[in-house]
């Protein structure tokens, strides 16, 4: 039992399994009270387990993303007019549009009602996106390249590089803050801003480039020469299995659509997709230096998120009032404990798996200087 607290790294897939079972969580409540409870379960998460390496520095501007998403959708229930209900609050003059652009509202009257909408969608898909901003934090994006399966290769160093470019664009932020510090530069934010801006861009792009060209001066993504009719195959089963899954996936998560469409479509598309995934593997050819394994902490990361989700997807057929509340009658949003519980499983991981060894070197390092 002691070496399972031994400070160590976790394997990345393990931190998206367990960000995406708080973004499914998410996509089945509408509730603020939930919605904010999972906000914080990964606020607390990635505070207690993220390293100090530049992509564990990004997660504050996922916050920032995600309040800017919230008001946002909040402002254009104001401006496209928000008078579905009987609770007005605001009274704008209206704006007259032409025939052309009939439907289309501009101001006019606004009701409480259509603002709480806004609020509430708007929370969620903030909610959705600080989750996926968690698993960006936690999980080493170089590692999860070499963790990628091989008939992903390919489109996996694409993907690795488009998700370093976030935190890259943070640690610049610091770095382009800390220059001007040690130039003495000085003003407000506002009038340093376009000081700023160009030279923080530059450098995240710049250091993007330079990891995509050093991973392919190293053969990342190479998968040499194939027989066409092979790639043909192969491609056209990745797809179809893939089509089955997103409309499996779409019919589970959307309770209208039917039955037949959610468990057997999401069944048979994973099959088939596992099968080109074997398929296009063959031909991708490459070693691994020490390998990450799937331990023990890893499998209880993977299944508090799965937890989450799976609690919150039983509880929206048994209670879907508290989950979603009601925008006709208007009152405060109610909290049942069962999927409040379920969401609190989350937090399983800041307590139940090793700290990472850079955080456990940094505490070494304060306690030896102490």
């Amino acid at each position: 039992m002691t070496s399972y607290f031994l400070p160590r790294d976790l394997h990345p897939a393990a931190w998206w399994v367990w960000a995406l079972g708080l973004a499914v969580a998410a996509t089945r409540t509408t509730n603020p009270w939930l919605l904010l409870t999972i906000v914080a379960v990964a606020g607390f998460v990635v505070v207690a387990r993220r390293t100090e390496a530049p992509w564990a520095l990004a997660f504050r501007m996922y916050l920032v993303l995600g309040a800017t998403i919230v008001l946002i959708r909040v402002f254009f229930r104001l401006v496209f007019g928000g008078a579905e209900g009987s609770t007005i609050v605001l009274r704008l003059p209206e704006i007259p549009l032409p025939e052309w652009a009939a439907g289309i509202r501009l101001f006019g009257d606004v009701s409480a009602e259509s603002l709480l909408g806004g609020l509430y969608d708007g929370l969620r898909l903030a909610t959705m996106i600080i989750c996926l901003g968690a698993a960006n934090a936690l999980a080493n994006p170089k590692r999860l390249l070499k963790a990628m399966p091989p008939a992903l290769y390919e489109v996996g160093t694409a993907v690795i590089v488009a998700l370093s470019v976030f935190p890259q664009l943070a640690e610049s932020v610091q770095r382009v803050r800390r220059a001007r510090k040690l130039r003495g530069g000085s003003g407000t934010r506002l009038k340093a801003l376009h000081a700023i801006v160009i030279p923080v861009l530059e450098d995240a792009l710049s250091r993007s480039l330079q990891l995509a060209a050093s991973m392919d001066s190293r053969g990342y993504g190479r998968a040499g020469l194939v027989e066409a009719r092979a790639r043909l195959v192969t491609g056209t089963v990745m797809v179809v299995g893939l089509i089955g899954v997103c409309v499996g996936v779409y019919a589970t998560l959307d309770g209208s659509t039917p039955r037949y469409l959610a468990g057997p479509v999401l069944s048979a598309g994973l099959v088939v997709a596992l099968i080109g995934f074997r398929l296009a593997g063959r031909r991708v050819h490459r070693t691994r230096y020490r390998p990450d394994r799937w331990r023990l902490p890893e499998v209880v990361v993977a299944a508090s998120g799965i937890g989450v989700a799976t609690v919150l997807f039983v509880t929206s057929g048994v209670d879907p009032t508290n989950l979603n509340p009601s925008l006709i009658q208007l009152s405060w949003p109610l909290l049942s404990w069962s999927p409040l519980l379920g969401v609190l499983l989350g937090v399983l991981p800041a307590f139940l798996t090793p700290a990472p060894e850079s955080q456990h070197a940094g505490l070494e390092q304060e306690q030896a200087t102490a």
